[in-house]
């Protein structure tokens, strides 16, 4: 009868002994995949966007920027995801027709709707930086220049973002921002954003890149220069970035953007002529008509202003290099300088120094002449090519290049001239020193210019926000990973002993 007992008694324990240490196994487990997956799984993103309008002289951009909530150094890493070409030409042509405002800029607004998560539309900062187009009004009807500006900020509050406004910046502002974009992109200001290597000199002394950006109506050089001081107080700008200091030169020249400096040389060559001017910056065979009222109605063309008694002007081009970079050269005045050095028309310069990177209209325009590659071009291989284009005859050009608005085509030979009469006679870049000039389009799929630069320093008046972090402190997960992993293994070595030596369990009972 105790048999019986004592071994019903062994059997019901067992079963005890079991179960227990299979509960305390599958507890284990679950709690040790419950610590990992819940430390470890996918922080939801955090971010914030931004959209910049480049509202330039001859047409608007769209971008849109996305960056980090928690910044780095004061100053968000920010990347451009997406942008937008507005169709038509720039937000000062409306001036007249400022109803019309509404419809061009539409398009690009829904695509930015439709590329930034719904939830983050009214946190998302708008900004419209006009530049030497709306300058330009300005000067000329400040009137019609502010209802302009008024038209665009009712059009863009209709948006469900977080309008910041729109304004004219200046030109120094255009340059410095560029500078800005050209080093970040080149990853000057952060050894994390270093991913585009473009040669340099083991020697060069100056760390970061100059710019030279060139539009339709102004163009800008911006440079941190080394050991020398800025003469002029108004070219002088100071960024903490990252946070580092710099001191930087900036000078934006107005109405001399590739565009103005034709319609002045066009304004100055009419002075000796009956109606008829024989242009050498046109193809041989090309032929122009301008209305007078055309020619003069920009101020950047006043100056030259006479009175003429023929309506319109005949232009036939010659397609001449040489005479055609001689008659720009009239356009930079080098007679005074009240300066230890100077670009032209009396406006200080320091000597240049290191790399600059030419974007904007200087890459389309080479681009198109296929000169970006200065590593392989010196100064007078360019010269050479661009000589030869203009020599081409217009009826041979348009065959070749058809798909190009006629337009355009027809100005190539006086843009690319002009780019070299303004880096070689204005500022200065001699056959040695044009190795330093880098023609840039994009770098990493971001747009040069002035518009990420404008982002990046606007992005220093956004609050940083503490970064997400994981729900548990890193020691409280590791201690319990550990504990978890402790009971475990002390369950399987329980077990295994007691299913190699049960009697064990009764050892106290004997």
């Amino acid at each position: 009868m105790e048999d019986v007992k004592d071994s019903g008694l062994k059997g019901f324990c067992s079963r005890n002994i079991v179960i227990i240490l299979g509960f305390s196994c599958v507890l284990a487990v679950i709690a040790l995949i419950t610590v990992g997956l819940t430390q470890n799984k996918p922080l939801p993103e955090n971010v914030k966007y931004g959209i910049v309008l480049d509202a330039g002289s001859s047409h608007t951009t769209l971008y849109i920027y996305k960056w980090p909530a928690e910044k780095e150094n004061d100053t968000g890493v920010v990347n451009q995801i997406d942008e937008c070409k507005v169709k038509g030409p720039g937000i000062s042509s409306y001036a007249q027709q400022t109803n019309n405002l509404g419809i061009y800029l539409t398009a690009c607004m829904e695509r930015a709707r439709e590329v930034i998560p719904t939830s983050q539309h009214f946190e998302t900062p708008v900004y419209l930086g006009a530049t030497a187009g709306m300058r330009l009004l300005r000067l000329e009807d400040k009137k019609l220049a502010d209802n302009v500006l008024n038209v665009v900020t009712n059009v863009l509050n209709r948006y469900p973002f977080d309008f910041k406004g729109a304004r004219i910046i200046t030109g120094t502002e255009e340059g410095a921002y560029g500078w800005i974009t050209i080093n970040y992109l080149l990853g000057k200001f952060t050894k994390k954003l270093r991913w585009f290597n473009l040669r340099q000199n083991e020697n060069e002394s100056q760390e970061t890149y100059g710019a030279l950006d060139l539009g339709g109506a102004s163009t800008q050089i911006t440079f941190v220069p080394q050991n020398q001081t800025i003469e002029s107080p108004q070219n002088a700008l100071y960024f903490r970035l990252y946070g580092k200091d710099y001191s930087v030169y900036t000078h934006s020249f107005l109405c001399y953007g590739k565009d103005q400096a034709l319609l002045k040389k066009i304004a100055k060559n009419i002075q000796a002529t009956n109606g008829t001017i024989q242009d050498p910056c046109f193809n041989p065979g090309y032929m122009r008509v301008m209305n007078k009222s055309d020619i003069y109605k920009s101020p950047c063309t006043r100056d030259f202003q006479e009175t003429l008694k023929f309506p319109q002007l005949q232009i036939h081009g010659t397609g001449d290099f040489e005479k055609c970079q001689q008659s720009i050269i009239k356009l930079f005045d080098t007679s005074m300088c009240s300066y230890s050095h100077c670009a032209f028309n009396n406006v200080f310069l320091p000597q240049l120094q290191g790399q600059f990177g030419a974007f904007s209209a200087y890459y389309y325009v080479m681009k198109f002449l296929n000169l970006t590659s200065t590593e392989h071009l010196s100064q007078g291989n360019i010269i050479d090519k661009i000589t030869n284009f203009c020599s081409q005859p217009w009826k041979e050009l348009k065959m070749q290049f058809g798909d190009v608005k006629e337009k355009y085509l027809s100005e190539y030979c006086f843009s690319g001239t002009y780019i070299i009469s303004l880096l070689q006679k204005g500022y200065h870049f001699t056959p040695d020193s044009w190795k330093n000039i880098h023609f840039m389009g994009q770098i990493q799929n971001t747009d040069v210019g002035w518009t990420l630069g404008y982002m990046l320093n606007l992005t220093n008046m956004i609050p940083a926000e503490q970064p997400m972090s994981a729900p548990l402190p890193h020691s409280t997960y590791i201690f319990l990973m550990v504990f978890f992993s402790l009971i475990l293994t002390a369950v399987v070595i329980i077990g295994l002993i007691i299913f190699h030596k049960p009697s064990l369990c009764w050892k106290d009972m004997v």
